[in-house]
C-alpha cells in the first residue's frame, strides 16, 4: 500500500522513482516534515526492486528546493535542521539506487547541499546554486561542508560556504558541481537520457553472482549488449 504524503510526490514508472518536492508557492523550502517524508521516499525506492534509478526534483520551474521554510525555522526549526537534514542526506548517499537531481530552478541552503549529495545533478540553463549560512546565522561546519570539499574542491567549498554568493548553471558546472545544464524545455529529455543509460547497466541485487554476473560475462563473449531489465522486478 503506497504511503499517502503531504509536502512530496512519489510515482514510480519505467524503473525510475520520482521524488518531488511538491510546496512551489514556499519555492519548494522543506521543513521537519518534508525532511522525514523524503527521507522514507528514499528508503521505499532504495527498497524496490523494480526500481533502478532514483529522480530528485521540485515542483514548478522556479525552484528545486530553496533550503529550510523560513516559517518552520522562526518557530524552532533551524535548531531541528543541525539534526533532521542529516539523516535524509546520509538515506540519499547510502541509497542502493543512483540518484539524479533534477535541478529546475533555485537550488539554495539546504536545496544546494541535498543536490550536492545527489549522484549526478542534471541542470535547467536558469538554475541557481548557494549557500546561506552566514547571513541566517546557520553555521557552516559537519558533513555537508567536507561533502561539498570533496566535490568541488576546499578552496570552492569555503567560498560558496563563507560568502553567499549565487553561481549560475554555467558556473556550476565549471566547478563539477552539477554534470549537465540544458535549456528547461529539455530538462526532462535530458533527465530521462541518463535514467535511460543507468537503465542500460548493472544494479545488484541478492542474486548478483548467480544470475547478474553470469548475464554481463555472456553478454561480452556474445558481443550483445547486456539484458538486466529482467532483474528488476517485484520479489
Amino acid at each position: 500500500m503506497p504511503r499517502a504524503y503531504k509536502d512530496i510526490l512519489y510515482e514510480t514508472k519505467d524503473h525510475v522513482a520520482r521524488i518531488t518536492i511538491n510546496r512551489p508557492k514556499q519555492y519548494n523550502a522543506f521543513t521537519g516534515d518534508t525532511l522525514k517524508e523524503l527521507t522514507l521516499a528514499f528508503e521505499d525506492a532504495g527498497g524496490d526492486d523494480e526500481v533502478g534509478v532514483v529522480v530528485l526534483t521540485g515542483a514548478g520551474d522556479k525552484a528545486f528546493c530553496a533550503g529550510g521554510d523560513v516559517n518552520w525555522e522562526k518557530e524552532g526549526g533551524l535548531e531541528r535542521q543541525v539534526l533532521e537534514p542529516y539523516t535524509l542526506h546520509l538515506t540519499v548517499s547510502r541509497c542502493a539506487k543512483p540518484v539524479i537531481a533534477r535541478v529546475n530552478g533555485y537550488a539554495v541552503g539546504g536545496g544546494n547541499h541535498l543536490q550536492y549529495f545527489c549522484d549526478f545533478t542534471v541542470a535547467a540553463e536558469h538554475a541557481i546554486f548557494g549557500q546561506n549560512g552566514p547571513r541566517v546565522g546557520s553555521p557552516a561546519g559537519g558533513p555537508i561542508v567536507s561533502y561539498l570539499a570533496r566535490i568541488v574542491g576546499h578552496k570552492r567549498a569555503r567560498e560558496m560556504w563563507m560568502l553567499c554568493r549565487r553561481y549560475t548553471a554555467k558556473q556550476a558546472l565549471d566547478w563539477g558541481l552539477v554534470n549537465a545544464v540544458v535549456p528547461m524545455a529539455e530538462l526532462d529529455a535530458e533527465v530521462g537520457r541518463w535514467c535511460e543509460e543507468l537503465l542500460a547497466l548493472l544494479v545488484v541485487t541478492p542474486e548478483f553472482w548467480r544470475e547478474e554476473q553470469q548475464e554481463g560475462a555472456r553478454a561480452f563473449l556474445e558481443k550483445r549488449t547486456p539484458d538486466f531489465s529482467r532483474f528488476r522486478r517485484r520479489r
